[in-house]
C-alpha cells in the first residue's frame, strides 16, 4: 500500500520493533498525527479468542472518564407515549414507535449514531435489522441499549458511555480520545477501557488473552504498547 509523505514522517518517529509502555505511547501519539484537524486517538486490541464461538464473544459497555468529540444523536424506539415523551425531554434526537420503524424501513436510512429500545419494541425492530445491523445500530441487551428505563440509558450515553464488541478477526477497535486532550486524561480513558476488556475475558478463552495493543491517530501509524 502506497503511503504519503506525512505518513512516512510519522512512521519514522516510531521504533518498528519496540513495544512501548502505555505512558510512552500516549506521549508519542500526538507526534504521529498526519492530519491538520484534531485527530481522534484510536485503541486497537488483538484478542486471543475464537470469534466464531458464541461463548467467546467480548462485548459490553464502558463509560470513559473523560468525554471528547461531538454529541451523539440518540434514537429511542418506544411504544408507550410516556416513554417517548420522557426520551424527548432527556435529549433523544429521534423518538418513535412502530411509525418510526416503518419510516426507516421505507427509506433505508437511519439518521442517528446509537439506538435505544424498550424490550417490547425488539420484535418490531426485527423489520429493520438489515438497516440497523450493518451499521452497528441494533439495540442489544448486552450493550444495555435494550431497557425499560430509556431516560437512564440516554443519560449514561450522554456522559460518554460506549458499546464495544470484537469483530470477526478477534479485534476490538474503539476511539478513546483526541490528540488535543491532556496526556493524563487520555491515559485515564485507555486504562479504564483496557481494565474493562480484562474483566470481560470469556471463561472458555484459553492461552494469551491480550495478544497485542496499539494506539493510532486517524490515518496515522500504530504504536504498539503494553499495559
Amino acid at each position: 500500500m502506497k503511503r504519503g509523505k506525512k505518513y512516512k514522517e510519522a512512521l519514522s518517529k516510531i521504533e518498528a520493533e519496540k513495544v512501548y509502555t502505555l505512558e510512552e505511547a500516549v506521549a508519542l501519539v500526538p507526534q504521529t498525527s498526519t492530519v491538520s484537524f484534531d485527530s481522534t486517538v484510536e485503541l486497537h486490541i488483538r484478542l486471543g479468542i475464537d470469534p466464531k464461538k458464541g461463548d467467546q464473544q467480548v462485548r459490553g459497555t464502558v463509560t470513559l472518564p473523560n468525554s471528547f468529540g461531538k454529541t451523539k444523536r440518540i434514537a429511542v424506539f418506544a411504544s408507550q407515549e410516556s416513554d417517548q415523551k420522557a426520551a424527548k425531554e432527556a435529549g433523544a434526537a429521534v423518538v418513535g414507535g412502530e411509525e418510526l420503524v416503518k419510516e426507516i424501513k421505507q427509506s433505508g436510512k437511519a439518521d442517528f449514531d446509537i439506538a435505544i429500545a424498550t424490550p417490547d419494541m425488539m420484535r418490531v425492530l426485527a423489520q429493520i435489522a438489515r438497516v440497523l445491523g450493518p451499521k452497528g445500530l441494533m439495540p442489544s441487551p448486552k450493550a444495555e441499549t435494550v431497557t425499560p428505563d430509556v431516560v437512564k440509558a440516554i443519560e449514561d450515553l450522554s456522559k460518554g458511555k460506549v458499546a464495544f464488541k470484537n469483530d470477526a478477526s478477534a479485534n476490538i477497535h474503539i476511539a478513546v480520545g483526541k490528540v488535543s486532550m491532556k496526556p493524563a486524561a487520555l491515559l485515564d480513558n485507555i486504562t479504564t477501557f483496557v481494565d474493562m476488556i480484562r474483566q470481560a475475558k470469556p471463561e472458555n478463552s484459553k492461552g494469551t488473552y491480550l495478544i497485542s495493543m496499539s494506539l493510532a491517530t486517524s490515518m496515522g501509524p500504530g504504536i504498539k504498547f503494553k499495559a
